[in-house]
Formats: C-alpha cells, structure tokens, sequence
C-alpha cells in the first residue's frame, strides 16, 4: 500500500512539472477548496465538458490540498485558470503581478457572508460574546477576512471577544460543526448556505442565521498572466456565452449557483485588499 501511495505521489509530482510543457494541448483548471473534494468535481465535471467543447482542447481539473496550494500553482504557471474567492485574488495578483480575472457571477459583485448558530439564545453578535466561533479556512474572503474586517469595524477582535475561535477549512464543515454544537455560532458564505439548506443539508429547525454581512465583491475565474492572450478571450467568452435559457448551459449555471457570468477587473478587488491589510492578513 505505501508503495502505492508513493507511486501515486510521485505520478501527481510528474503530471505538475509537466504542467507548462503541455500548457497548450490541455487547460489545466482548480478551485480554492472552499468546499468537499467530492462537491468540486461535481460541480466542475459538466463545466469542463462545456470548456473542452468550446476551446477545442483537453481541459483537466487538478485538486489541491488547501487555499495557499492554488495561489502557488497559479503564480508558478502549475494551473492554468482557477476559481478564486477575492481575497486568493488578491494574493496571486500580488505575487504574480499579472493573474487576470476573466469573469464573476453576477451576484459575486454584491456578496454577503451569513453568521449561523443553533444556540437558540443568540440573536446577535453580541449574545455570542465569551461563546466559541468558526470561521472557515484563514484564507477564504467570505469565511474568514470579510466577516473579521466587518466585526473590526464594530470594535469586535474576535480572538478577545470570543473565548475560542476555530477554523473548519470550509463553508460546509463550518455549517456541520455548528449543527453538532461544536461551536456556539459560525459564518459562511450566502450562496453555500443557501444551497445546503436547497439540499437539506442543514437542519433549519436548529441552526438559523442570525446576521448577514454588508455586501462585496468576492468569486472570480483567474487565468495566469503568462497564459496566450487569445486563449485566454476564448474562454472568457465561453463563460459569458452560457445562456440561463439554453437547458444544457442552466445545468452548468446551476452547479455554479449562478444566474450567468459577467466580466470583472482587478480593480474590482481593491476593497477586498484594503480589507486584508486592515485585517493585518497581508504585509
């Protein structure tokens, strides 16, 4: 079995070397891991048959261990387009100087994080003082650093204010630990939440939100800087093609939770970075 395990290892090492060797027979794709491995290639599966229709070429989703491993395959040219939350954005834009994203969701331009509890005598933040709190993975915009730039703003510093906080490493895994009582109350994104209670994932008539953050910019599909200009069109306007009343393309849309894609610019990210700095999470 370990020499299994190592083989495999060692044939995952080997297929991202060759990454940029093969950059232009097959688009390599990932995602932040804001979510379940399982969920990921669910969602993706369908969307990557649609890209390797539209771009003539084999498109590849390649999964990662955490938040930090996509900003560092993207700034060394190991991936070739990724699903980013606005705060991984920022960081490969600043690493790298040119990671270009293509395109958001149209409600990524207006994105809120919800805090849950299944304490029935919270109501507020403030009834959750000296309780415990999750957040989602460090890294994650709508877990973590929006949620924690907007409880700054109301003189909140939640490693003071809560007697312990921990970090579940994804939306889903925030939800289930607050449904279990292993923390007194969490936040996650709206569009994750939304789709666990869709699916009954989420029991309701325990955990219920209980506040909503302002709204900001977050998701966004990224390409690398280095990737060809043209390529790079092409799949821009693959995303802005999927059209809600086409059935086969509103089954992609729906996996994404999005009504349709929009064109976005790095500008768009600039509240998400003064966030950060605020939040002391970029030197």
């Amino acid at each position: 079995m370990l020499k299994r395990t190592l083989a495999l290892a060692a044939g995952f090492a080997l297929s991202l070397s060759a990454l940029t060797i093969h950059a232009a027979d097959v688009l390599k794709v990932s995602a932040i891991p804001d979510e379940a491995p399982t969920e990921l290639l669910r969602k993706f599966k369908p969307l990557g048959e649609y890209l390797e229709q539209q771009l003539g070429m084999k498109v590849e989703f390649v999964p990662v261990a955490d938040y930090p491993a996509v900003v560092e395959a993207l700034a060394t040219d190991r991936l070739d387009l990724a699903w980013l939350g606005g705060f991984t954005f920022v960081q490969v834009r600043l690493k790298t100087g040119n990671a270009i994203p293509l395109v958001q969701r149209e409600q990524d331009a207006q994105f809120t994080s919800k805090f849950i509890t299944a304490n029935p005598d919270v109501k507020s933040l403030a009834d959750l003082k000296g309780k415990t709190f999750a957040f989602g993975s460090i890294s994650s915009t709508s877990g973590s650093l929006m949620p924690r730039y907007f409880m700054l703003k109301d003189g909140i510093k939640p490693e003071t204010y809560f007697s312990r906080i921990g970090y579940s490493g994804a939306h889903d895994a925030t939800a289930a630990w607050v449904q279990a009582g292993k923390v007194d109350g969490g936040v996650l994104n709206a569009s994750v939440w939304d789709k666990l209670v869709a699916a009954g994932k989420v029991d309701t008539s325990k955990v219920k939100v209980f506040a909503t953050t302002p709204a900001y910019y977050d998701y966004n599909w990224t390409v690398r800087g280095t990737l060809d200009p043209a390529l790079a069109e092409k799949i821009k306007q693959a995303f802005l093609a999927l059209d809600p009343a086409n059935p086969q393309h509103k089954a992609i849309l729906d996996l994404q939770a999005a009504s349709r894609f929009i064109e976005t610019k790095p500008e768009n990210y600039k509240g998400i970075e003064d966030a950060a700095r605020a939040a002391d999470l970029l030197k």
